[in-house]
């Protein structure tokens, strides 16, 4: 099998920025879709297969991306394997910032400080380069995978909206919908239960701080 040039996730994390305004798409949130992503990839290239909503590895297949290269060394290789939500928040841990350090190191995003304030992070944002041009151009296709993903943080567009019918498995021969729309579903469980931590987190603190005034 022929393997990508070019990633799901990486494609994803192009969107993101391209897509969201000031790239307003929580990190978090970011990271557990980019692991998502990682997972459709290993499967496209038959690293893994899903036993239900576990991730079951296959061979270990020579990948030129090292992130998704990182990501098939670090399977769970032992019985009962792991589910796709144990995948998620385990790989995502981190993941959208080491996703930014790789294609800023190779290039293909850029820091954009303000005018007079030379140090501190800056803004990323993407350079022009073919792996931009082709994430935008299977974004615009509405490919369904890629819009899936980027739906389930929020961002909407495409060719009309292909993906929030149901992840297609064009793209990825051998791999069925279902076992497809088994990682969406997982993603956009992990999602709901982040933004519901992110809520308590909220709670507690306000509750904290009327302590505090003596409210």
């Amino acid at each position: 099998m022929r393997l990508p040039t070019m990633t799901t996730s990486r494609d994803l994390l192009f969107v993101s920025l391209d897509q969201v305004s000031g790239g307003a798409v929580e990190q978090g949130d970011l990271s557990l879709a980019l692991a998502g992503a990682e997972v459709i990839d290993l499967l496209g290239v038959e690293a893994v297969v899903l036993d239900g909503d576990r991730i079951v590895p296959g061979h270990v297949p020579s990948l030129t991306d090292p992130l998704l290269d990182r990501a098939a060394s670090s399977l769970v290789r032992d019985a009962p394997f792991e589910s796709v939500g144990d995948w998620l928040w385990r790989r995502g841990r981190g993941l959208s910032a080491a996703y930014l350090a790789v294609l800023e190191a190779e290039g293909k995003l850029a820091r954009r400080h303000r005018h007079g304030v030379p140090f501190g992070a800056g803004r990323i944002v993407p350079e022009d380069s073919p792996d931009r041009s082709d994430a935008a151009s299977r974004w615009a296709s509405g490919e369904p995978v890629l819009v899936g993903l980027a739906a389930a943080l929020g961002i909407r567009g495409g060719d009309g909206g292909e993906g929030e019918e149901g992840v297609g498995a064009a793209d990825f021969p051998g791999v069925d919908d279902d076992v497809l729309d088994t990682v969406l579903a997982a993603v956009h469980e992990a999602l709901t239960q982040l933004e519901a931590v992110r809520l308590r987190r909220s709670v507690e603190q306000a509750a904290f701080d009327n302590i505090w005034r003596g409210e």
